[in-house]
């Protein structure tokens, strides 16, 4: 399965085959097809589902409302299965917190592990894992089917231009709105559009490897330094909404003034790294890309 358009395929086909491709395959991990761990497999079918997203907003333009339809469907899915990822991720993200600071944590915040252990188990339970499993493996089957249904109707680099020209204009306009004010709600809508210029480039990633591949190399970086910042922020507003629930007052106290220090490290290096990706204009890169596809294509 390669997420990225080959050399003589259509763009329509290779549109078609990569979201049937990424929504068969999400459905196996869910299924238990692929054998991962429950928790790998709920975290790969949302990063499928994701990606099926990004690439419909490369392609609006061309789906005569089908979009809106499919796109909501997968984002309820997504929804679902994330109830139970975000409860396994928020504990993934404050190991994660307790290996940078190992020094300051050293032998301390046990207490607060075990409060956010507890609330994974108690959300397990809440509804039936096993269930929502199911349905959303079935929901995404049945998508997959769809998919030859779209109403894709240009073909060529014509079909894409203007979703990959939106794509990067909203990544300059969520940056601009960050510098001008960086709560966490702009900066989670700042990686959304990153991750979906970041999968974009990458079904256009044999345009020219090198070039190509560097730009997704960044856009990673700055996608993995965003998505740090949102999981610390879901961790705080976690421990903040019942602090006597997550530990003892010293091991919360501690571990709320370590994210907003490493909150402040990521910020910094996410706007720097930002600046440089979107400092091209939204025309000049989709020209860029057109004239690197059509070498593609002729050779």
């Amino acid at each position: 399965m390669a997420y990225r358009f080959k050399r003589g395929e259509s763009v329509i086909r290779g549109l078609k085959r990569v979201a049937r491709e990424e929504m068969e395959e999400a459905g196996a991990q869910l299924s238990g097809h692929k054998r991962p761990g429950r928790d790998e497999a709920i975290h790969d079918a949302r990063k499928s589902i994701k990606k099926v997203r990004a690439l419909l907003r490369l392609a609006s333009a061309e789906q005569d409302g089908i979009y809106g339809r499919e796109n909501a469907r997968l984002r309820d899915i997504a929804r679902r299965l994330s109830k139970f990822r975000d409860a396994f991720a928020i504990i993934e993200t404050f190991d994660e917190l307790k290996s940078k600071f190992q020094r300051e944590t050293r032998n301390k915040l046990q207490s607060v592990r075990l409060g956010l252990t507890k609330r994974r188990s108690q959300s397990a339970r809440e509804e039936d894992v096993g269930i929502v499993i199911v349905e959303a493996a079935s929901a995404l089957r049945r998508a997959a089917k769809r998919v030859k249904t779209w109403p894709l109707r240009a073909d060529g680099f014509a079909a894409i231009v203007p979703g990959l020209e939106k794509t990067f204009r909203a990544g300059r306009k969520a940056l601009a709105l960050v510098r001008k004010d960086a709560r966490p709600e702009n900066l989670h809508e700042l990686r959304k559009r990153v991750k979906d210029h970041w999968y974009h480039l990458r079904l256009l990633e044999d345009l020219w490897t090198d070039m190509i591949r560097a730009s997704e190399k960044s856009l990673k970086d700055l996608e993995t330094l965003l998505g740090n910042d949102h999981n610390l922020f879901v961790l705080r507003e976690t421990i903040m909404a019942d602090p006597a629930s997550y530990g003892v007052k010293k091991d919360v106290d501690l571990t709320l003034h370590l994210i907003g220090t490493y909150q402040k490290e990521l910020r910094e290096q996410s706007l720097v790294l930002a600046a440089r990706i979107y400092d091209e204009k939204p025309r000049a890169f989709t020209r860029r890309m057109a004239g690197l596809w059509d070498t593609w294509r002729q050779s």
